[in-house]
């Protein structure tokens, strides 16, 4: 009698050349796109819990008179011990043991990478965002709402539009040893807040945000980066079905418009960090940069309290 495979022999095998093409991506773009979706059937099945356990609605929010009782703009993101997929580590699978993700981020980073992070994403649909916080966060650069959430619901990270921005943001004084990791749990079209990302905008290394970026066509941006010059950067639109998975470097700019569709949109992202004493396809790309890949102040958009001190906000007329 002939054998029944093993599970693992009928996972479709990995391009023997995906490594060295997804560092040569990140020279060129600061990014890949995965060819392949994620499995659509473990993410809809991770999607249904994590819906199951709130509605993503009006709901979420504090009233007006609630939170100017007691604003607070800092340490409203989900933390260890509050983060929703600490309940659904044995949901994981499918994304952390992919063979192209495991591959790719090998190659990049070495083979003893660490997951630095890795959180629900929710870009929250204006029909769900109140009327009186529309209007109070109309015009901010970074519209991250868990300011505005009710403390129960802080596990996610929840967003009305984010201005082009790099990751490096959130990282004063670290190196860009890191990578982003980004996964769709349902189909995503133009209208339920896609990435916006600007390929080849890592070129110039890390630089302080708010961004200076021009719009030069349909699809291109001149980005400025003081001493370290310009680069003409594409706008790539991450529209993409169940499973759409992609990877980008520490400086790379990105950004999302406000949600407007009628539903929420929820993702994954991971930020993947180097372990590996020895070279790494990391630092082929990050020897083509022209300018810094740390730096000691990743913005000037907020007030001493964290609120916002600017109206600004470049992606909305992407």
């Amino acid at each position: 009698m002939t054998a029944m495979p093993k599970p693992q022999d009928l996972t479709p095998a990995v391009r023997p050349d995906l490594g060295e093409t997804m560092v040569q991506d990140f020279i060129r773009d600061g990014a890949h796109l995965f060819d392949q979706p994620l499995d659509p059937g473990a993410c809809a099945d991770l999607l249904a819990r994590i819906k199951a356990t709130r509605d993503f609605g009006a709901g979420l929010f504090l009233t007006e008179d609630e939170f100017d009782a007691d604003p607070q703009y800092t340490g409203v993101n989900p933390r260890p011990g509050r983060n929703l997929l600490e309940r659904f580590e044995d949901r994981l699978g499918f994304v952390e043991n992919d063979p192209q993700i495991v591959e790719g981020i090998t190659a990049l980073l070495g083979p003893d990478y660490e997951i630095l992070n890795k959180k629900v994403v929710c870009g929250v649909p204006a029909r769900s965002v109140p009327e009186w916080l529309r209007q109070r966060i109309l015009g901010n650069p970074v519209n991250n709402l868990g300011a505005y959430v009710r403390p129960q619901y802080r596990d996610v990270t929840y967003f009305y539009g984010i201005d082009f921005h790099q990751d490096l943001i959130d990282y004063k004084d670290r190196e860009a040893d890191f990578l982003t990791l980004y996964v769709y749990l349902h189909p995503v079209t133009h209208a339920d807040a896609p990435l916006y990302l600007l390929q080849g905008s890592h070129a110039l290394g890390g630089s302080m945000f708010p961004h200076n970026l021009t719009r030069i066509g349909d699809t291109d941006w001149l980005y400025h980066n003081g001493a370290h010059g310009d680069v003409v950067t594409r706008q790539k639109i991450l529209t993409g079905d169940t499973g759409f998975a992609a990877i980008w470097h520490a400086c790379t700019l990105h950004g999302t418009q406000p949600d407007a569709a009628d539903h929420e949109r929820i993702s994954l992202r991971y930020l993947v960090a180097r372990r590996h004493q020895g070279p790494t396809g990391l630092d082929r790309v990050n020897a083509k940069l022209r300018g810094p890949l740390s730096l000691t102040s990743t913005r000037n958009d907020l007030a001493a309290d964290g609120s916002a001190q600017i109206k600004a906000n470049t992606v909305n007329r992407a």
